[in-house]
């Protein structure tokens, strides 16, 4: 007997509607490999109805005070609070992650988000005000940029979710947001709880694919286009926006080096490097994946590594003891299986390396030595539970090896020799720069990178001032 599906929906001006097309898609559990629901396959018609409500509440939206959107906010995050066991559960749905890990290590931070861009909603003010040519006073205003298209991954697809529509909400914008195809269920659960605060048309949630995503970027209503994603998306949605010139936020892909130095406490820096490249199932753009050891203490360290991968457990969401669930989709269990199927003779697997059961997408916590720099797996994002080893001779290598990739946007130095870690901080070419930690992010502070991990910051004041445009007022004062 087969078990009927779970029917997910749009939420467009203030109510849940099927596309209008009644296309749809299967969502599949990760965790399973079986098929949990159908989410709305959209197309055209079911993007101009969600631009066309955003756009229709943008006035009133704007206009409200800063002080009326911050309450809205903060309502909001009370009510994720509220139901933080259904959006855990349709998040564990959703991606297979530990049911635990994800009440502790997501719910509080995105609440806590929520309520820094509430707090946020009310510095909206220039820098400037005065006379500086004689007779004439200038202003700046700060405004919000209009209707806002975003796009959200699937590795954390309700905290990314808040990334996106807290400043952008909070700045005095409306939001289209698409969750990823695979990853759809949570989305769509905090429009519901979203909806019933704001007004109809001020927070929209589409579904669909990669044509869905490319339709509301290409779209002409919105003036920014927000994504979370890999190199190639970010390109594809650069180009599109550029055709109108639309403003762009790219959140795309990481490779971060971990500069291990000899003076480092490596038993300390194994288990916090461990558990920063295999959280989440190294789904995540800031991941520890990449390690540089000095040369000194690269044997006992790749031993001591491998050792904590093979402690390291990945299983089923309601298991306690696992540290990560399984890969997001099939997709991604190819993708990272290839990596590990491809590597040249000179590598050597230390630990993992291989799919874990039948049932579902887990993978193995895998550490990899004897890596050369122009390798396959040490230049190209894995986005898996893969932890990659080199050794470095000196301090110029190691700069000149963790530079070296197209990433930039996180990294992390290991020593106790404040000197070396102020210079390595000042000439890694990354958004980030943690020092002797790595993966711990706070609302205060932004994140972001360079080259091509994107352009544009979440989180903080600056991820708040993506979402605002600047406008000169020049007034006479003569009468």
């Amino acid at each position: 007997m087969s078990t009927e599906l779970r029917r997910l929906r749009n939420y467009i001006n203030g109510e849940f509607r099927d596309a209008a097309d009644g296309r749809t898609t299967e969502v599949i559990n990760p965790a399973t490999g079986e098929a949990y629901a159908t989410a709305p396959l959209s197309g055209q018609a079911d993007v101009d109805a969600a631009m066309k409500a955003a756009a229709d509440a943008f006035p009133a939206w704007r206009d409200q005070t800063p002080a009326e959107r911050q309450k809205a906010l903060l309502k909001i995050a009370d009510a994720f609070e509220e139901r933080a066991e259904e959006l855990i559960a349709a998040e564990v749905e959703n991606t297979g992650k530990p049911i635990g890990l994800t009440r502790s290590e997501e719910i509080p931070p995105m609440v806590d988000q929520i309520r820094f861009f509430a707090g946020a909603a009310r510095m909206l003010e220039g820098r400037a005000a005065g006379e500086y040519m004689e007779g004439l006073t200038s202003i700046i205003r700060r405004e919000p940029i209009g209707v806002c298209a975003q796009v959200a991954p699937w590795n954390y697809p309700m905290m990314m979710g808040v990334w996106k529509f807290a400043p952008a909400l909070a700045a005095g914008n409306t939001v289209v947001l698409k969750p990823s195809d695979t990853t759809p269920a949570s989305t769509v659960l905090m429009a519901e709880i979203i909806g019933s605060i704001v007004p109809p048309g001020v927070f929209n949630v589409v579904t669909g694919d990669r044509d869905t995503g490319r339709m509301m970027v290409e779209h002409p209503t919105p003036a920014m286009a927000s994504i979370t994603g890999s190199v190639r998306a970010g390109m594809q949605v650069a180009e599109s926006a550029s055709k109108d010139l639309k403003r762009v936020h790219l959140e795309l892909g990481g490779k971060a080096p971990v500069v291990v130095f000899e003076d480092t406490d490596i038993a300390k820096a194994v288990e916090d490097i461990s558990m920063a490249g295999f959280f989440n199932a190294g789904q995540d753009c800031t991941a520890a994946t990449r390690v540089l050891v000095h040369e000194s203490i690269h044997d006992e360290f790749v031993t001591a590594l491998a050792k904590a991968a093979a402690d390291t457990k990945t299983g089923q969401p309601d298991d306690e003891d696992v540290l990560y669930g399984p890969l997001n989709n099939a997709n991604q269990l190819k993708q990272v299986s290839g990596f590990i199927e491809r590597l040249p003779a000179h590598a050597k697997v230390e630990a993992g390396g291989q799919r874990v059961g039948e049932k579902g997408y887990f993978y193995a916590p895998t550490v990899v030595s004897g890596l050369k720099q122009d390798d396959e797996i040490i230049q190209n994002e894995v986005f898996g539970p893969v932890i990659t080893v080199q050794s470095f001779t000196d301090e110029a290598q190691a700069v000149e090896y963790a530079n070296g990739v197209d990433y930039a946007l996180a990294s992390s130095v290991w020593t106790k020799d404040h000197a070396r870690a102020m210079r390595m901080s000042k000439v890694l070419d990354f958004g980030c720069v943690w020092i002797n930690t790595h993966i711990p992010l706070v609302a205060e502070m932004p994140h972001g990178g360079f080259k091509k991990s994107g352009y544009g910051k979440d989180l903080s004041a600056y991820g708040f001032d993506d979402y605002t445009r600047i406008k000169h007022v020049m007034t006479s004062i003569e009468g």
